[in-house]
Order: C-alpha cells, then sequence, then structure tokens
C-alpha cells in the first residue's frame, strides 16, 4: 500500500430544572419521609450517583443510544455507479481478497430508500462495528465458517435468509453486483443524529496549522482511492481506479472530511472460494494518521484501547480534531 500527495501553495441541551409549586407548609414528618426515599435511591445507585459512560458516548449527549445501519457495498467497476452511498453518514474504505477494495457505509442521520450493491461481510467489519451500540449489519452472505462469528458478535445481522423482502437485484448488471437493499423493509429506523457522534467525534473547526493540499491517493495492491480537494463544493471528490466516483443520479460523490488512518494489516483464517487469503484490519490499537478538510491536510494519531471502545483521533500534541460538517470516509491503509 503507498499513500500519494499533492500540495498546493494556495490557501486555500442545560438540564431542564423542574418547578412545583407549594399549597401549604410541608410537615417535618413529611420532609423526614422525602429524605429517607432520596437517601435509599442514592443506595440503589451503587453509592457512586453516576453511572458508568457509555462506550459509544457524544459529546451532545444524543449519539450515544443512536443505532446505526451498516451496509456492505460492492466497489469493483461493475458495481459502480453504487446507490446510496452519498447519503452515508460515514464510509469505511478496506481491503479484502486479491488487493481490491471494498466499502462499509453507515448510515444514521440519514437513509436511502435504496442502497447497494449490497455484498459480503468480513472479519474485519466485526471488530470495526464494536465501536457502534448493536448496530443492525446488512450483507449479502459470509464464507460459511465465518457466520458462525457473525451470530455470535454484539450487532443485529440482516442478511437476505433473514429479510428476503428487503433485498431485491437489479436489472441493469450481472450478478453478484445487482443485489440492493430497501432499508424501509428491516428493523432499522433512522435516529436522525450523525454517526459521526455514536463514536465519540464532533464537527468543528479546523486545528491550527496544516499543510496545503490538492489531492490524496490511497493504494491497495489492486485498488486506489483519490481525494481531490475542490474548493467550489468544498468536498473531497472521489475517485475509485483512476475514475471519477458519481451517484446513481450522475452527480459527484464527495467528502468533507477523509482520514487515512495507518493500520496493521495482516492474513486471516478465512479466505474466498478462489483460494485468496481474506486480509484482516486492524482497527484496536494506535498509529498515525493525516486528516484532509477544508483543503488541507493535518499530521495526526489515532488510538483505540479495546474493541469495544471509540477511536479518537488529534494531533501530535494529543488536540481532539474535529471534523468538517458533512460525510466522512475513512480509509485503512497499510503501514
Amino acid at each position: 500500500m503507498s499513500v500519494a500527495r499533492s500540495k498546493t501553495s494556495a490557501p486555500s441541551k442545560t438540564s431542564a430544572r423542574s418547578k412545583a409549586s407549594v399549597r401549604s407548609k410541608p410537615s417535618v414528618a413529611a420532609l423526614l419521609t422525602a429524605l429517607l426515599l432520596i437517601l435509599l435511591a442514592a443506595g440503589c445507585t451503587g453509592g457512586g450517583g453516576s453511572e458508568p459512560e457509555s462506550r459509544s458516548s457524544s459529546p451532545s449527549g444524543t449519539g450515544a443510544d443512536a443505532r446505526v445501519l451498516a451496509v456492505k457495498i460492492d466497489n469493483v467497476a461493475p458495481a459502480r455507479p453504487q446507490t446510496g452511498l452519498e447519503r452515508a453518514d460515514i464510509v469505511y474504505v478496506e481491503q479484502v481478497e486479491a488487493g481490491l477494495s471494498r466499502l462499509l457505509a453507515v448510515y444514521s442521520s440519514d437513509v436511502p430508500p435504496v442502497i447497494g450493491p449490497v455484498r459480503s461481510a468480513r472479519e474485519t467489519d466485526l471488530e470495526l462495528l464494536r465501536q457502534f451500540d448493536r448496530p443492525v449489519l446488512a450483507f449479502s452472505g459470509a464464507q460459511s465458517r465465518l457466520l458462525p462469528v457473525i451470530e455470535r458478535a454484539p450487532l443485529d445481522a440482516v442478511p437476505p435468509s433473514a429479510a428476503p423482502r428487503a433485498y431485491f437485484r437489479g436489472a441493469d448488471r450481472p450478478a453478484p453486483h445487482n443485489l440492493y437493499l430497501r432499508p424501509e423493509r428491516i428493523p432499522y429506523t433512522a435516529s436522525g443524529t450523525e454517526a459521526v457522534e455514536a463514536l465519540g467525534l464532533r464537527f468543528g473547526p479546523a486545528p491550527p496549522g496544516g499543510s496545503a493540499e490538492d489531492s490524496r491517493t490511497v493504494r491497495f495492491p489492486s485498488a486506489r482511492t483519490t481525494f481531490t480537494w475542490s474548493a467550489e463544493r468544498e468536498r473531497w471528490l472521489v475517485a475509485m481506479d483512476g475514475s471519477p466516483a458519481r451517484t446513481s443520479e450522475g452527480e459527484p460523490l464527495g467528502a468533507a472530511t477523509v482520514i487515512v488512518q495507518d493500520v496493521t494489516v495482516r492474513p486471516s483464517d478465512f479466505g474466498d472460494r478462489s483460494g485468496n487469503n481474506t486480509p484482516f484490519t486492524e482497527t484496536v490499537g494506535s498509529g498515525t494518521a493525516h486528516v484532509l478538510r477544508d483543503g488541507k491536510a493535518y499530521e495526526a494519531r489515532w488510538a483505540r484501547t479495546a474493541a469495544d471502545a471509540d477511536t479518537r483521533f488529534s494531533t501530535p500534541d494529543g488536540t481532539r480534531i474535529d471534523l468538517a460538517e458533512g460525510p466522512l470516509w475513512i480509509v485503512y491503509a497499510a503501514r
């Protein structure tokens, strides 16, 4: 894997306080009774008076309880253009067999009526998705040895066998690149909150510094993804394998923030029918990253202490990096 970049010198809810009316002066006995009830209630909380922080807490307090819908999406040429990808809150780009790429699109704030083409899940997805609070995972299937692992994972799996009416085959392209999902037919309702909040991330101003950058390319052995800054659209326009990525309506596909996360990609215990090993991307640990936003690149560090912990992104001096408002793309680059 290699990363190529192009630089330019151009600039580029307070807690609510409830009120009660007092009609008569309370008796001493009533006051003592109320005090006793308060002390009993405090004892039932374990004595600390506060609950442990949620695994996926958000700064606003609204994202922690938001469930997300994750859909595994095809990303080879016959599968393009994809449908509904532009409405994803987060898009992960992963390496799969034979050095190709596949996408994991995460929805929460908005869900399109159709998403696809839907493809099979990988072991990497299970560790990655533990950052979210029991997400719904839509996928076309998985190899037989991986299916029991998916069943034990802390997520709600919704393949075609579990929700046959939710999937259909399109007539405009050959199988397996023509399986689509109708999200309204699965047990999921969009929360209206951004998926990034469930990760403890937030939108905000850019950190100081950074270097002007026109484009960045991340190469897998048999695939490459390029992000080119468009000041007019205020988006990093996506290209896949050298071709501009577009929506099913023909519009350019873009990201507000791109994170190129340097990770370990190693062989797994699984493989495909052709004998290719399925790579496993380690998303627990720490390392370097580059954050692209507003036409600049920022050096960063990432850290995820456990599978059920959020991934934190910060500047080298430890300052949290906020995101530009809009879609987030995270590309896992092999280090």
